[in-house]
């Protein structure tokens, strides 16, 4: 905590950390996703697409509430912006193509999950000015990048493999994301209790 300390008495400390309960609504998804998927091995494509698609939907609309609210208040919150639009589109695509296909569903899981690892990679470098604990946001973007690439490379993939690649990829970025808004909700108690008494 001594370097969270450090932090505190730099400008934009407000920045993210009044939100950590949007972060706190997307792990929750993710994490209900990944049993979801897992419980369902022998999920059919059309409900998969159903699974995934709500999901994304679900995350981008908490990501882009969460971004507007930040916005109103002078927070920099662009980031979480772009990723909600994203997850948005890719739910839309899911939820609205039914007649997508294996192939297109795993290039469309992959682009979503590359363009959720760079961003949130991107909001890490960015928190490093404010408060400690960005690392877990950190690993989660390249756990995102990573299983973007994992199923990129293997695109005949069949369906119980994507599912359990979603699956998994789900319940452990939930698990690091919840660890992270609960670590943003800790600082943001110690902060206000620090002004307090200033």
């Amino acid at each position: 905590m001594g370097a969270m300390g450090a932090r505190e008495t730099m400008p934009g400390r407000g920045r993210v950390t009044g939100n950590w309960w949007a972060l706190a609504l997307r792990a929750l998804a993710a994490i209900i996703l990944g049993i979801l998927a897992l419980s369902r091995p022998g999920i059919t494509l059309a409900a998969l697409l159903i699974v995934f698609g709500v999901y994304a939907m679900a995350d981008g609309i908490f990501a882009v509430i969460a971004a507007i609210r930040g916005i109103r208040e002078r927070e920099q919150w662009g980031w979480m912006m772009f990723e909600g639009i994203v997850g948005i589109i890719a739910g839309a695509i899911a939820l609205f193509w039914p007649h997508i296909g294996a192939l297109a569903l795993v290039w469309l899981v992959a682009g979503w999950a590359l363009a959720t690892g760079v961003l949130e990679i991107a909001a890490a470098v960015k928190l490093r000015k404010v408060m400690s604990g960005e690392w877990m946001l950190l690993l989660a973007g390249v756990l995102s990048i990573v299983f973007a690439l994992i199923i990129a490379s293997r695109p005949g993939l069949g369906i119980l493999a994507l599912v359990f690649w979603i699956g998994a990829y789900a319940i452990i970025y939930g698990v690091m994301t919840m660890v992270l808004a609960f670590e943003v909700r800790r600082w943001t108690h110690d902060h206000s209790h620090a002004t307090s008494h200033v």
